[in-house]
């Protein structure tokens, strides 16, 4: 397989750690590999909490003005995407002069032409998933304003009828999937910039990978904003 793609051992191994790392972080990201809480689990008790505020309030602006701005910031970051996405085949056209900038640089070996173009494929399809990822969780979140706006208007104790609950429970399972989605994409934006350690070397790749682990793992099991989430006074410098 590694012939075929023009690959070597190393960079096959290589590549295979960062897949096994990608996987491992976001099973633990939803909660399913770790006990610790992560901030995304947080997040997604807070999507519920505010799922059930909304439903108590008849006038419902902050709540719409909430998600527009959930829509706009999904909307930016496919509309990245889709810009890095040109951005890789123009680095498609101008293979020979990047592979004379990886030559000259002071460690590492420039891979082949074959090599690097593989390369570039795979970041094209990792930036191809974040899009369908933003785009899809950008149409949840459209989904979720529909479903906002079908949950009724309380009136006394009529928000806690089960009709209410159902409607409740409708818009909390799809915020909380748009928003899964969304992670999904940002996560996948974030470990391109791990991947671009293999246009240099494959223990660079493994490096980049390593310290692009430890800034995610940080910010979702010790950052200040997890904390803030739980309620739990950050320590000192930490943010």
């Amino acid at each position: 397989m590694g012939d075929s793609l023009h690959l070597s051992a190393a960079d096959l191994a290589a590549l295979a750690f960062f897949l096994v790392v990608w996987v491992a972080h976001t099973l633990a990201s939803d909660g399913k590999l770790v006990r610790r809480m992560s901030l995304t689990t947080a997040m997604n008790a807070q999507r519920e909490a505010w799922m059930r505020n909304m439903a108590e309030h008849e006038i419902r602006i902050v709540d719409t003005a909430i998600m527009g701005g959930l829509q706009q910031g999904t909307a930016f970051f496919a509309s990245s995407s889709l810009i890095a996405l040109g951005g890789c085949f123009a680095l498609l056209g101008a293979s020979d002069r990047v592979l004379e900038v990886l030559a000259g640089l002071p460690f590492g070996a420039a891979p082949s032409r074959e090599a690097f173009q593989t390369k570039v494929f795979g970041l094209v399809l990792v930036l191809a998933f974040a899009f369908f990822k933003f785009g899809w969780a950008y149409r949840l979140f459209n989904y979720c304003s529909i479903l906002i706006g079908a949950v009724p208007t309380p009136h006394g104790l009529a928000s806690r009828n089960p009709v209410s609950e159902t409607a409740v429970w409708r818009a909390t399972r799809m915020n909380v999937l748009a928003g899964k989605h969304f992670n999904s994409g940002l996560r996948a934006v974030f470990f391109s910039i791990g991947y671009l350690g293999w246009f240099v070397d494959p223990v660079i790749f493994v490096i980049s990978t390593l310290v692009l682990l430890a800034v995610l793992v940080r910010r979702q099991f010790f950052s200040a904003a997890r904390q803030a989430v739980l309620g739990q006074p950050p320590g000192p410098g930490k943010s």
